[in-house]
């Protein structure tokens, strides 16, 4: 299997031989094929007497994650998370975002099968960093990511990674179903309709995981309100960057020259780090975002956090209309035919 698939990333690169990314897409096909030289069977591992034992404990959570994602909620039954590499690193990929110094429009990279983003993503972080730092040259802020975990879209069986498999627990197990359920339904060029899907099934299944593995309600009710806790906190963070974004924007459309606009950027920047700290308060202390605020802030940054929670009421009330998670599906396989802007009414019409 590994030798054919890496016979199938040569033939991809000699198809794209005249292409101006070949550079890149040669880091991209050589970074996925280390992942899969790295991937061992999960079940091998298990069976290996001398596999350290706090890892095999994990490795058997997955296996029983995995198993419920197909069994119970109708995700893909294929090998994905069947398997487990160790990439010796702390993240998957690093992502490279980019927008000029005073817009909000980040700059965006199209690729064969996943459309448009608005990143471009690195197996070296190196290359990533040498890759923002030409794009800083050219005068455009920069943010470089790293990143845990990725999804091939069914493309590959995507691996347990070392970088996620530590996760607390219903986080492991909403990751799972997240990533599946991108596996399950994808539209091109529509990040908010995927994300927004993709979170109702983590934030669904994860319930319907948590009440079958524990038959004390009370104690089942109050795990998975400590993982829409965390939701929730990630939703105010998410909600202060776009109310930041909005105050950008009003600064960099006035008719002020760019020097007293870089002053009011930075302004808006200050405050945003004040609000931070005040709701940091009121989280009773979590640290989850110090990292991101103790380090440079600019529309690249900013630009990276999406509001990928847009539509998930509306997807929420569409699961509970359709009752089983099979049906759920095939009423957003038939709202992924629509065309864009009609989906995305759709689904204002469902919230």
């Amino acid at each position: 299997m590994k030798l054919v698939t890496g016979i199938f990333l040569t033939i991809i690169l000699l198809l794209i031989s005249a292409c101006s990314n070949l550079g890149y897409y040669a880091q991209s096909a050589s970074g996925q094929l280390d992942v899969i030289n790295r991937t061992v069977s999960i079940q091998s591992l298990l069976d290996q007497p001398d596999t350290d034992p706090v890892l095999k404990t994990r490795l058997q959570l997955v296996l029983q994650i995995r198993d419920f994602a197909s069994n119970k909620l109708g995700l893909p039954d294929n090998d994905s998370y069947r398997s487990y590499a160790d990439l010796e690193r702390p993240y998957a990929i690093w992502n490279v975002f980019a927008a000029p110094p005073l817009s909000l429009e980040s700059t965006r990279w199209c690729f064969p099968f996943a459309g448009c983003v608005s990143y471009k993503g690195y197996f070296n972080e190196q290359d990533a960093k040498d890759f923002a730092a030409e794009l800083k040259k050219q005068g455009q802020d920069v943010y470089v990511a790293g990143i845990s975990a990725y999804s091939t879209l069914g493309w590959f069986d995507d691996p347990m990674l070392n970088t996620i498999i530590n996760r607390y627990d219903p986080e492991l197990a909403g990751l799972i179903f997240h990533e599946l359920a991108h596996q399950q339904v994808y539209v091109q060029d529509d990040t908010e309709f995927n994300e927004s899907f993709a979170m109702t099934v983590e934030l669904a299944g994860t319930k319907v995981w948590l009440d079958s593995i524990n038959p004390d309600k009370f104690k089942s009710n109050k795990t998975y309100q400590d993982f829409v806790t965390r939701k929730k906190r990630r939703i105010q963070f998410v909600e202060l960057v776009m109310e930041t974004r909005e105050k950008l924007a009003v600064v960099y459309q006035a008719d002020n020259d760019d020097n007293e606009k870089l002053i009011q950027k930075a302004a808006v920047i200050k405050t945003l780090r004040k609000q931070y700290a005040t709701i940091r308060k009121q989280w009773q202390g979590y640290p989850g975002y110090d990292k991101w605020f103790n380090t440079e802030i600019n529309n690249a940054k900013l630009g990276s956090i999406g509001t990928y929670h847009r539509f998930v009421p509306a997807f929420k009330k569409l699961l509970a209309k359709e009752k089983t998670f099979e049906n759920f599906y095939l009423a957003v396989t038939e709202l992924s035919r629509l065309e864009k802007a009609e989906r995305h009414t759709a689904l204002e019409n469902l919230k």
